[in-house]
């Protein structure tokens, strides 16, 4: 496996250049990529070899990186009110305060774009050019899944975001017409258009590629039940319940697939180089350690606390809320993972000094060259995604936000859960035995009781919460909950008192500084934040709006051809 993954990493890395030759330095738009010239094409997929290299930068952090570094855990943690950070534009998104000017907004929205722009590319110019060369339409066929795959991922997200965006499928058509104005869709016709691209990609895409890491039909199946939950959450649709079942249905193939897909037994290395590709990832961007910025996870530099821990850092001021902090049951061994509290040791972490440990604050006044740790808010620093400095792991973390990792989109224990809210239902509570084993397959791991008839809805959407913590997925929970019913959902958020944080008491002990003992809980008399329609969908980016008016038109039904 390790040698199909590096063979598959080579081909994310070098085939940018050509990538970016054939389509990134073209693009005029921030919907479209100029078709690539069929000289080019012709001459470049001439076999497998080279269609399979076409579609690896699909999965690499270049294509993503703009999104993946801002807008996915800025809207998934911290607007979903999991991550404490008040800086800037980026507290923003705590605050829940942005409009269509912020800039990781923006980044955001042009980084999927982007991607779907590379998608595209291999869609439309890749079958023709690679038929004339005489290529296998298995081969074809195979990659135009992984395309569409991945292009179905993309109109996901960009449809939980902002509610209604443009279909693009063609960006040569668009520039040869001169027309490059286009309206928004209607919710309904971007779930049909994910839901094609899908069953495209599920009936082509092998149930295990030879390549690690690579979309499979199960990864398809996977992401065909997140949108049937999804769809089926608004109970307002006379065919809820039919799509609550087909969500039961393809969590149920995927849990029951024959390739090998399973839960792993240790949730720690799930987030570890080690525990890339393992066999309970169904969609992970593949991240290069070291490669150089834009080819690796940025998550190690920007949650992690400080240079102790990192040889570049920007998490100092990050940190579970202390709401978050709250909803771990005790002796949850994910917690650990997840978060770092006071007392938790890290043998892989600082190994020059004998592994780490977390204490609220580091100080040396004997030694003023010693490395100092400062409280944050919270108290509480991040631990997901973060492993440590070159020397820890090989070398396979640099300094230019590329640490070797992989980034999770879809894991396999999400499947247990769909299953569960599937089971649930329209309804509050379910007996559903098949339901109520697979919440507890989920709980066990982490060495929890289990639960009991019935299951309810607030106990999956915990677990959820837990789960996936800081995985950067739970403001599409909270979406959901919002189609189910506004009003709750929006008095949910409200509830949680997100803005709550420690104050010191004034003291010069530092032994009381150093526990939780020596800070006070503060609240703010009027709460800071407070949601508003902006759940329904983010606004557009303004910029987007400047260069396509008719993103500010009503979206219209998509014309499938």
């Amino acid at each position: 496996m390790m040698k199909n993954l590096l063979k598959m990493k080579k081909f994310i890395k070098y085939i940018l250049l050509g990538v970016f030759i054939m389509i990134a330095s073209c693009s005029k738009d921030f919907l479209t990529v100029d078709p690539v010239d069929s000289i080019v094409a012709d001459n470049y997929y001439k076999n497998k070899d080279e269609i399979r290299s076409s579609t690896a930068i699909l999965y690499g952090g270049t294509a993503w990186f703009d999104y993946l570094a801002g807008l996915m855990f800025y809207a998934g943690d911290m607007a979903s009110g999991d991550m404490y950070y008040t800086y800037d534009q980026e507290g923003q998104f705590f605050y829940f305060s942005f409009n269509s000017g912020n800039a990781h907004l923006t980044s955001g929205w042009k980084s999927l774009f982007r991607v779907n722009s590379y998608c595209n590319s291999v869609i439309n110019d890749m079958p023709d050019a690679a038929r004339k060369n005489g290529v296998s339409e298995d081969v074809i066929n195979a990659a135009l899944g992984e395309a569409r795959f991945v292009r179905a991922w993309v109109y996901f997200l960009l449809t939980e975001y902002w509610g209604e965006v443009p279909i693009v499928e063609n960006g040569s058509d668009l520039i040869a017409s001169g027309d490059m104005m286009l309206p928004k869709n209607t919710r309904k016709s971007l779930y049909e258009f994910i839901r094609r691209d899908l069953a495209f990609a599920e009936e082509n895409l092998p149930g295990k590629d030879e390549e690690a890491g690579r979309a499979t039909k199960w990864a398809a199946k996977g992401l065909m039940a997140k949108l049937y939950l999804t769809m089926a959450s608004d109970l307002t649709d006379s065919q809820s319940a039919e799509y609550f079942d087909l969500a039961k249905k393809y969590a149920q193939e995927v849990i029951d697939n024959s390739d090998g897909f399973q839960m792993i037994d240790s949730y720690k290395e799930l987030f570890t180089i080690e525990g890339n590709n393992n066999s309970e990832s169904l969609f992970a961007l593949q991240m290069i350690g070291a490669g150089g910025y834009g080819l690796g996870n940025p998550r190690n530099t920007a949650w992690s606390r400080s240079s102790v821990i990192a040889d570049q850092t920007w998490g100092g001021g990050k940190g579970p809320t202390l709401n978050f902090q709250s909803a771990f049951e005790p002796n949850d061994g994910r917690r650990k993972w997840i978060i770092m509290q006071k007392g938790d040791y890290y043998p892989e972490l600082d190994k020059a000094d004998g592994g780490y440990t977390y204490n609220i604050r580091t100080a040396n006044p004997d030694d003023p060259n010693s490395p100092i740790e400062n409280a944050n808010q919270v108290l509480s620093h991040i631990k997901k995604y973060v492993i440590g400095k070159a020397a820890d792991v090989n070398n396979q973390v640099g300094t230019d936000q590329d640490a070797g990792n992989n980034l999770y989109l879809m894991r396999l224990s999400e499947m247990y859960l769909i299953y569960c809210e599937a089971a649930i239902g329209s309804g509050n509570e379910t007996s559903d035995a098949t339901a109520l084993e697979y919440i507890n397959t989920v709980r066990e791991r982490a060495g929890l009781a289990d639960r009991v008839a019935p299951l309810t809805f607030a106990e999956v959407m915990h677990e959820r919460r837990i789960e996936f913590g800081m995985e950067s997925i739970r403001w599409f929970d909270i979406k959901r909950m919002y189609y189910r019913n506004a009003q709750a959902a929006t008095e949910f958020l409200n509830a949680q008192d997100r803005e709550n944080y420690y104050y010191a008491i004034p003291t010069s002990d530092e032994n009381l500084m150093n526990s939780y003992a020596g800070y006070e809980i503060a609240t703010p008399e009027v709460p800071m934040v407070i949601y508003s329609d902006q759940i329904k969908a983010f606004p557009i980016p303004s910029e987007a709006v400047v260069s396509d008016p008719m993103l500010a038109g009503e979206a219209v039904d998509y014309n499938f051809e």
